[in-house]
């Protein structure tokens, strides 16, 4: 029987689950690494694994990432030399992946370093207007002192961007973003962000609001400076671009490409919405605006149901000429519908999301393209929802073969929560239309 690539047999369905949590192999793993650590997004999946997917490519491959997220895939092939596209729903999230994927300059790390100085400076003698990011409760988040010394240093970033754009701005607002973080009320120790207990940092109580004012300008001048260092790890080589785009409609977002590898890792269903991570760096960094600005991003996103997403879930209905071939589908998502109905429509609209995706899939790839998604299962009361079969299912009905599952980990959840790849490859024969493209794009899209 054929091995994986953690030496588990791959099959048609779900593999013995004898394995560990191995957290190197998640979001953990990717944080001392270079760029990988820029930001944090809690569903981020591991650089290693990619790695390990990437020792079947080579300088002739063109990889797809038709989820990016934080830009994992797209700056992982970019280090080892391998083109690669990616694609993701989220302004925020392109503009986060394009910059990890620049190529600097010398001397940009010394840039950065003297820039951060200049900025802390003038935040410090400023004496900050009275905008503040439309964040919800934003009072939850950080203290007024903290809040005030935020936004002076928002604030005097804007002005150099206005002076004159230049690349060390934008690591600058990824400096300023991890200070916005780390000095926020929040914690990081469940798999998603949620805010600490009041009074649970003792060393802020005893603070002064000069302290903690100077604390958020101490901790963006650190951050600047592990910016810096992290541009001189494993810079990139190749040519890699993230594009704004739907992942249910590739052809759009990558007109006349082929690629001949695909390594992603889509939302999980589990309502954990990418846009609660990161709607913090969007509101600070004028990607967001309101709260229903938040919820139609990640409607339209796979998975989402964050705000309004939630109501407009609650009216949606399946698409009666859509079925999903997995003999015990219809059957699992009535069982979570007698449970939570709305629940039951979340799990149906993130599966005929999907087949929409694979199926537009076809269109992008070259023939024996391999396919790799990096998925995990889930459970909703006492139902079972195993993903990684469905996703196999899918594949196989596009007209996909060789396709195969690996078990990788163990999650840190409930105990029957695993995390997988699913394998797949395109045929070796496709149409006509299919074969007219070349293994590039035939214009940048």
């Amino acid at each position: 029987m054929t091995q994986g690539l953690f030496g588990q047999p791959l099959t048609n369905e779900t593999t013995p689950r004898t394995l560990g949590r191995r957290d190197h192999l998640t979001f953990r793993g990717n944080i001392p690494l270079g760029r990988h650590g820029w930001l944090r997004l809690t569903p981020a999946y591991s650089l290693h694994l990619v790695r390990e997917l990437l020792r079947q490519a080579g300088s002739d491959d063109l990889v797809l990432d038709p989820f990016s997220g934080t830009g994992t895939t797209p700056l992982a092939c970019a280090s080892s030399g391998i083109a690669c596209h990616a694609v993701d729903i989220n302004p925020f999230l392109v503009w986060l992946g394009n910059l990890k994927l620049t190529r600097f300059g010398v001397g940009t790390d010394r840039a950065l370093r003297a820039a951060a100085t200049g900025v802390a400076e003038v935040a410090r003698r400023s004496d900050a207007g009275t905008w503040k990011p439309n964040l919800h409760a934003i009072e939850k988040w950080w203290d007024a002192p903290s809040l005030h010394a935020l936004v002076a240093l928002c604030e005097t970033i804007r002005g150099l961007e206005q002076e004159q754009p230049d690349p060390v701005n934008d690591l600058l607002r990824i400096a300023f973003c991890r200070a916005m973080i780390q000095t926020a009320n929040v914690s990081f120790g469940h798999q998603s962000m949620s805010f600490k207990k009041k009074g649970a940092d003792e060393s802020l109580i005893r603070m002064s609001d000069a302290d903690r004012a100077r604390r958020v300008i101490d901790v963006f001048l650190a951050a600047a400076n592990e910016v810096a260092e992290s541009l001189l790890i494993e810079p990139p080589h190749a040519e890699c671009r993230v594009f704004l785009g739907d992942s249910q409609a590739l052809e759009e977002a990558v007109p006349g490409c082929s690629y001949t590898a695909v390594i992603t890792s889509p939302p999980y269903p589990n309502r954990m919405s990418y846009i609660r991570e990161v709607r913090p760096y969007m509101y600070w960094l004028g990607y967001l605006s309101d709260g229903r600005a938040a919820g139609e991003l990640d409607w339209r996103a796979i998975g989402g149901t964050w705000g309004c997403a939630t109501s407009m879930l609650g009216t949606w209905k399946p698409n009666g000429d859509v079925h999903i071939p997995f003999a015990s589908f219809d059957h699992m998502v009535a069982q979570i519908g007698r449970d939570h109905a709305l629940l039951g429509r979340y799990v149906h609209k993130y599966f005929q999301d999907i087949n929409t995706h694979i199926l537009h899939l076809r269109g992008v790839i070259a023939p024996g393209a391999r396919c790799h998604y990096i998925v995990g299962n889930s459970k909703f009361y006492d139902t079972l929802v195993p993903v990684e079969e469905i996703f196999a299912a899918l594949f196989e009905n596009a007209g996909f073969v060789g396709v195969r599952i690996e078990t990788i980990r163990k999650r840190t959840s409930k105990k029957e929560l695993y995390e997988f790849i699913v394998h797949a490859n395109a045929p070796a024969k496709q149409s006509k239309r299919k074969q007219t493209h070349s293994p590039r794009c035939r214009s940048t899209p």
